[in-house]
């Protein structure tokens, strides 16, 4: 099969499309882009459907619901790319999709490889305090992350940003970085880096249940998870009359007045809930739960 660009792209959420669109923008789109399809998108985070992108551009695609299926690999290995882009996909692709790029398997990170490998990068971050990261293109091997760096950009995780807010500075760092390495890939002179595999450090899988809050944490560390888990991943909660209660959004206030256990309700209208920690007050600022459940001052979320 004849190959204009020797590129093939994989994809499924939002970084995936910022990729996407960047090779379109830049003079080099994908011969074939496979895009998980919309039906089995309920547990994606981000989900962004990419046959759109190529319907508009006039791109060949394919929608897949498990990339490593057969009929996928084997389209991909008669293609026999140079390169095939796997950006923000959480299957993992096997060997035979591995070996099917003459030049490798470019692949996405949001952290500064190799620290902070594995899942759930994002939320991670948020929770171990990263303030300064660098997202990270590189080739995937049979490890996890392991492969050879190609290129690295930095952006900045504030203090009070939630997981959707160090998403796009993540997104963003990658929009930057895109077009150097295109340019690159067209000229044949992209080059590599060893990972050091001293410094690799790796983030364990996180699962709805994580976000779970214990109302005997730090009204800051209660704060930082609600951050951390924030849209587009599940979110933090807690129980309230058997309920579970979503806590999208909130802030920390200082408490001089209120004496209580951890978990009471102070109050609750119009701006919010504001909740009782051991060392100052929750005010939730968005929240989600079923209908018709008042929430009365001196009850406790469990």
């Amino acid at each position: 099969m004849a190959m204009a660009n020797g590129i093939i792209f994989i994809g499924s959420v939002i970084s995936s499309e910022i990729v996407l669109e960047s090779l379109i923008e830049n003079g080099c789109p994908p011969d074939m882009v496979f895009s998980l399809k919309e039906d089995y998108s309920a547990d994606v985070s981000g989900y962004s459907d990419l046959s759109k992108v190529a319907t508009e551009h006039g791109l060949k695609y394919v929608d897949f619901r498990h990339i490593n299926d057969d009929e996928h690999i084997r389209l991909m290995e008669e293609m026999a790319p140079d390169y095939i882009f796997v950006i923000g996909l959480s299957q993992l692709v096997g060997p035979r999709i591995i070996n099917a790029a003459r030049n490798g398997v470019i692949g996405f990170h949001p952290t500064a490889l190799p620290k902070f490998r594995g899942r759930a990068a994002i939320p991670w971050q948020i929770l171990l305090g990263v303030r300064a990261s660098k997202c990270s293109l590189f080739y995937i091997d049979d490890g996890t992350d392991t492969g050879e760096i190609i290129d690295q950009e930095p952006y900045v995780i504030g203090g009070d940003d939630y997981a959707e807010d160090v998403e796009a500075a993540s997104n963003a760092a990658l929009k930057r970085m895109m077009p150097g390495v295109i340019q690159k890939i067209k000229d044949g002179a992209l080059t590599s880096r060893p990972q050091d595999e001293a410094a690799a450090t790796y983030l364990l899988k996180r699962v709805p249940e994580d976000g779970r809050i214990d109302w005997n944490d730090s009204v800051r560390d209660i704060h930082k998870l609600i951050r951390a888990t924030s849209k587009p991943y599940p979110g933090a909660f807690s129980t309230y009359k058997g309920e579970k209660v979503i806590f999208w959004r909130g802030e920390v206030q200082t408490n001089d007045t209120y004496y209580g256990l951890p978990g009471q309700i102070i109050r609750s209208g119009g701006g919010g809930i504001e909740i009782f920690c051991r060392d100052g007050i929750l005010k939730v600022t968005d929240y989600e739960m079923e209908a018709g459940v008042r929430f009365i001052e001196g009850n406790k979320f469990i």
